[in-house]
């Protein structure tokens, strides 16, 4: 009977070092700082390839095409409501 109050005792000390950690890492992740630097480090992957470093022009062309189409856009209902 002894041995398995030991055995349990260890049973419930190691699930609450999962549980620690859990919590340990779940922390982290809901950190807001950690969130931001996901984010920036995901936009960031969107204009320049992590690994070489080079900008991606791809995906820089097709976001300047849509602001200067969104421009362009925007001018021509002002005109048009003028």
């Amino acid at each position: 009977m002894t041995n398995e109050l030991s055995a349990l005792e260890r049973e419930i000390e190691q699930t609450r070092q999962r549980l620690a950690n859990t919590i340990d890492q779940l922390t982290h992740r809901a950190n807001p700082k950690t969130i931001v630097g996901r984010e920036v480090t995901s936009l960031k992957s969107h204009f320049v390839d992590l690994e070489s470093g080079a900008p991606r022009t791809d995906n820089i062309i097709k976001v300047a095409g849509g602001v200067v189409g969104a421009i362009v856009v925007l001018a021509i209902i002002r005109k048009i409501v003028r």
